[in-house]
């Protein structure tokens, strides 16, 4: 998560963590990384290219 942060924070895409607490709560809930839709594709590509596993979903 902190590695997808640090991509999209070194673009200028702001990002949000959400399920931060329930996560830590339970330990077995995946974390969100959110960003507005405009920055959708452009955090997309950024995180493809840099090798980010992770379940990329547009929210629909």
């Amino acid at each position: 998560m902190l590695y997808a942060k640090t991509i999209l924070d070194g673009l200028g895409i702001t990002s949000f963590e959400a399920d931060v607490n329930m996560s830590n709560l339970y330990g077995v809930l995946p974390r969100r990384l959110l960003v507005v839709d405009q920055d959708f594709e452009e955090a997309l590509d950024a995180l493809v290219s840099n090798n980010v596993d992770a379940d990329f979903s547009d929210g629909n």
